[in-house]
C-alpha cells in the first residue's frame, strides 16, 4: 500500500442484480487488506438474500431507515450510524423501509470480489 487519495466518479455508481447501486469507492491490489463500497437501495427495496465467502463485511448506514436480515436472528432495524457487523459465510439481505434513499457503507475485510459473492433467492 502507499500513501494517496482516492476520488471515486459518482457517476460511476452503477445498478447491481441484488437491487442496489454501487459505487467502488476502494478495492484494489495495492490495497488487499479491505475494499470499501457506497450502497444505495431505494424506498420500499429489498437486497436480494445471499452470503459472501472468506469475506467478512460491515454496513456502516449513512443515511435512512432499513431492515436487516442476518442468518437465523429476526429481521432488525438500522438508522444513521448503526454498524452491522456480518461475518463471513452468513446470510444477509436489508430492505429500506424509509421514504428517501437507504446509503450505507460496505466495508469488506478482505476486499470484496464477485467469485466471493453468492446469491441465495429473493
Amino acid at each position: 500500500m502507499k500513501p494517496t487519495i482516492l476520488r471515486p466518479d459518482p457517476a460511476a455508481a452503477f445498478p447491481t442484480a441484488e437491487r442496489c447501486r454501487i459505487l467502488e469507492l476502494c478495492n484494489s491490489a495495492d490495497d488487499p487488506a479491505l475494499s470499501i463500497a457506497l450502497a444505495t437501495v431505494a424506498p420500499g427495496e429489498t437486497t436480494q438474500l445471499h452470503r459472501l465467502h472468506g469475506v467478512d463485511e460491515r454496513y456502516l448506514i449513512l443515511h435512512g431507515q432499513g431492515l436487516v436480515t442476518l442468518g437465523a436472528e429476526p429481521p432488525a432495524p438500522v438508522g444513521p450510524g448503526d454498524l452491522v457487523v456480518i461475518p463471513a459465510g452468513v446470510t444477509q439481505k436489508i430492505a429500506n423501509t424509509g421514504d428517501s434513499e437507504l446509503a450505507f457503507y460496505c466495508l469488506c475485510t478482505p476486499c470484496f470480489t464477485p467469485e466471493c459473492y453468492e446469491t441465495l433467492g429473493d
